[in-house]
């Protein structure tokens, strides 16, 4: 088995919180703190930032970790990710774990259980993470949801309400809703042929990227965790976390 490197893209563009990587949470850019958080992931061999905009690459060097300049022009961090597999040389068998930039709590268990997944299963091109949420959560579009086989196999995700309770027969019962944590594992070597690949007809529509793997008849594997950390996506994001870290500083 090859290396296990963590890659974050990171862009200083953000339409609901502008300059969002370099966001101050006590102290340290929060690009800064999904970097440490993410070095705590147990067999990951190197963590490192791929931007677009040097104040985000000083910013991580002088946090101590290695940032990479890549194009502007990527429509996707995950093209982002494949341009810095190449800045880094890093091989076809090493495996990338594709961590989003707005995650200063990341949740390294998950990580962790869908790094296993991929290593223990070599049916999976890719490998993701989901997390039960309630009915509520569920209908909001910006929550992607996941519905996975017997075997943990994503079936399809969606922005729509899926599973589709027709008959009202989960009244009362445990919700069968699976949020999409947008945490992804694979090898350099899918990847490159993932970005070749064009956009899917799904994909087009849904406009989640992963869909692309599905159209192809490949398999992701699912892992299920508990709960979904807290992300970073308004001001009002923004806050919350910033009182979390309050909360755990000594």
């Amino acid at each position: 088995m090859g290396r296990i490197v963590v890659i974050i893209p990171a862009r200083f563009g953000s339409t609901r919180l502008p300059g969002k990587p370099l966001a101050d949470i006590c102290g340290l850019p929060m690009v800064v703190r999904v970097a440490k958080r993410a070095g705590l992931i147990k067999g990951a061999d190197t963590v490192a930032v791929a931007t677009d905009d040097a104040r985000i690459l000083e910013a991580v060097e002088a946090g101590g970790f290695t940032a990479v300049m890549t194009s502007s022009s990527h429509p996707s961090g995950t093209d982002r990710i494949a341009e810095a597999t190449q800045i880094l040389g890093l091989f076809p068998e090493d495996i990338v774990i594709n961590v989003q930039g707005d995650q200063p709590l990341l949740d390294t268990n998950a990580v962790e259980k869908m790094l296993d997944l991929l290593i223990s299963d070599s049916g999976f091109v890719m490998t993701t993470a989901a997390c039960p949420m309630d009915r509520n959560e569920a209908m909001d579009p910006n929550r992607v949801k996941v519905v996975v086989d017997e075997n943990g196999c994503a079936l399809y995700f969606s922005r729509a309400l899926i599973p589709f309770d027709r008959d009202g027969i989960l009244n009362g019962e445990r919700s069968p809703y699976l949020r999409h944590l947008g945490l992804y594992c694979y090898r350099v070597e899918f990847l490159k042929r993932f970005v070749e690949w064009k956009e899917g007809r799904l994909e087009s529509i849904e406009r989640l990227e992963q869909l692309r793997v599905l159209e192809k008849g490949l398999k992701i594997g699912v892992a299920i965790v508990d709960s979904a950390p807290a992300e970073v996506d308004t001001q009002e994001d923004l806050e919350r976390v910033r009182r979390l870290f309050k909360k755990e500083s000594p």
